[in-house]
C-alpha cells in the first residue's frame, strides 16, 4: 500500500519531477515554465531545474520558451505493457473482441482516482471515435468504465471515491447527486455490467464489464458509441461478448 511507505523514505524531488510530467496533457501540450508552475503549485525556480533535468534526460524538449513531451516518455509505460504481455496476448484478444462486436473496444485500469486506458482496438472497424487513446484518463463517477471499476473494486475504496471525488457536469444527463451515483454503482454490481447513456458524452452510450473477481478487480473492458449506432435491444448480446473476452483477459493478466 502507498500509505504504508514511511515518509522519510520518499524522495520529494522525484515526486515533484513526476508532478511536472503529469502537467502535460491533451489540453496542455506546450507549456511555459510559468504555466507549469501554476498547474503544479511548484515554485518557478524549482520548476526550471526540474524541467531542464527532464530536457537533459530526453523526456522533454524546448521550443523557444515553451516545453513539450518527447516520445521518450513512452518508455516509462512500455515496461508495464511488456511485463503484462499486452502486445503478445492482450492486444490480440482486444482486436478479436472488437471484430466480433463490430465496435472499437478499450481496456482500462484503475489509477488512483481515475480510469486510464491501457489498451485499445484499432479503429479500422470503428464507425466513430471519441478521441480516446492509450493513456487517456476518464472520470470514475460518470463513465461506464469508471462505474464498473467502482462496482467491482474494493468496497472501501469505492465508497471513498463516491463520497469524496469532485462531481463534474459533462452533459445535461450527468448524475450530480452522490446518492444517485451510489445507486448506479450498486445496480452495476448487481447486474455485472455498466451501461451509461449520455452522461459523459452527449448522445453516447458506454457499455463496460469487469475483468477479474468481484471486490478485487482493477480492470474493465468496454465500448463507447453514439446511441444512434446501438439499439437497446442489442445491449445483452454485446454484454455477453464483452464478458466472454473479459474472462480471457482476466486469465491472461494473472
Amino acid at each position: 500500500m502507498q500509505s504504508a511507505i514511511p515518509t522519510k523514505d520518499i524522495s520529494l524531488t522525484f515526486m515533484k519531477g513526476m508532478t511536472v510530467l503529469r502537467a502535460f496533457d491533451e489540453t496542455h501540450s506546450r507549456l511555459t515554465l510559468a504555466e507549469i508552475s501554476r498547474l503544479t503549485g511548484i515554485e518557478r525556480a524549482v520548476v526550471r531545474r526540474l524541467v531542464l533535468t527532464l530536457v537533459y534526460l530526453g523526456y522533454v524538449r524546448k521550443d523557444e520558451n515553451r516545453y513539450s513531451l518527447t516520445p521518450h516518455v513512452l518508455v516509462l509505460g512500455s515496461g508495464f505493457l511488456r511485463g503484462n504481455e499486452f502486445g503478445r496476448v492482450i492486444q490480440p484478444l482486444i482486436e478479436m473482441c472488437a471484430r466480433e462486436l463490430g465496435y472499437s473496444v478499450g481496456l482500462a485500469m484503475r489509477d488512483s482516482s481515475d480510469a486510464v486506458y491501457v489498451a485499445q482496438s484499432s479503429q479500422q472497424n470503428a464507425r466513430y471515435t471519441f478521441g480516446f487513446t492509450v493513456g487517456s484518463r476518464l472520470p470514475l463517477l460518470s463513465t461506464s468504465i469508471g462505474r464498473m471499476l467502482l462496482a467491482w473494486g474494493e468496497p472501501d475504496w469505492a465508497k471513498e471515491m463516491i463520497a469524496t471525488l469532485e462531481i463534474e457536469r459533462f452533459t445535461a444527463e450527468t448524475l450530480m447527486e452522490r446518492a444517485q451515483i451510489a445507486e448506479a454503482v450498486y445496480r452495476t454490481r448487481e447486474r455485472g455490467v455498466s451501461i451509461v447513456e449520455g452522461e459523459f458524452e452527449a448522445g453516447a452510450v458506454g457499455i463496460s464489464v469487469p475483468v477479474g473477481p468481484l471486490g478485487r478487480s482493477e480492470t474493465a473492458l468496454g465500448l463507447s458509441e453514439p446511441q444512434t449506432a446501438i439499439r437497446p435491444e442489442d445491449y445483452d448480446r454485446l454484454t455477453e461478448i464483452l464478458h466472454r473476452y473479459a474472462a480471457q483477459i482476466a486469465t491472461a493478466l494473472k
